[in-house]
């Protein structure tokens, strides 16, 4: 289902995501539903996509997540 708001989101990524990451996800995520109606791993491959996207911005360090730097 898709989430109308960062609130919406699933624990695992309210709880350890900066807002910003929180926004990429939920707009990849989103997309990603959209595009894939009909599909019997719809969710799934959603949730895929929507960290390949946070992934693209942001990494891991320690316990937290920074933005990849530039250049």
């Amino acid at each position: 289902m898709p989430y109308p708001v960062n609130a919406d989101l699933p624990p695992s990524v309210r709880n350890h995501l900066p807002e910003h990451a929180q926004d990429i996800y939920r707009e990849a995520f989103n997309h990603a539903y959209a595009a894939h109606a009909g599909e019997i791993d719809r969710e799934q491959r959603s949730h895929m996509i929507a960290w390949a996207a946070v992934k693209r911005s942001y990494v891991k360090e320690a316990d937290h997540w920074v933005p990849r730097p530039r250049g």
